[in-house]
């Protein structure tokens, strides 16, 4: 997998922040059952991971396209994009946070809430974000 540098001026921003973002982003696109898991420690690969789940193949690519526009508004590029053309399961890799966008069928299929079970939930703010 390719994955961009993270530009100098986001290096500050850690990967809690990063997934506050992307989760914020596809709140406002009406994402569905979205979870910030931590999984420092648990994952050579990243820190943090967001889970949501979209109503249809164009809504998981619509919220897809807001998360990348949120975090491209910080001037953060996805290393790499999986998934968008089918719109059943995106993945977006932005170093220390990858985010997985599920059609809901998907996400129940590959449990990657299971799979991480041990990793805490981060708690999101009461207006959602």
């Amino acid at each position: 997998m390719r994955i961009k540098n993270v530009s100098s001026k986001l290096q500050d921003l850690s990967g809690l922040e990063l997934a506050r973002i992307a989760a914020e982003a596809a709140l406002d696109m009406k994402a569905e059952d979205l979870v910030i898991l931590d999984v420092r420690g648990l994952s050579a690969v990243t820190d943090y991971f967001v889970l949501m789940n979209g109503r249809s193949s164009r809504h998981v690519q619509s919220l897809a396209r807001a998360v990348e526009d949120a975090l491209a508004s910080k001037r953060l590029k996805s290393g790499d994009t999986e998934g968008l053309a089918e719109g059943l399961w995106v993945l977006l890799d932005f170093n220390d946070l990858v985010v997985h966008i599920f059609y809901r069928e998907m996400r129940e299929f590959y449990d990657l809430d299971g799979l991480w079970h041990d990793a805490p939930r981060v708690d999101l703010p009461p207006d959602g974000t």
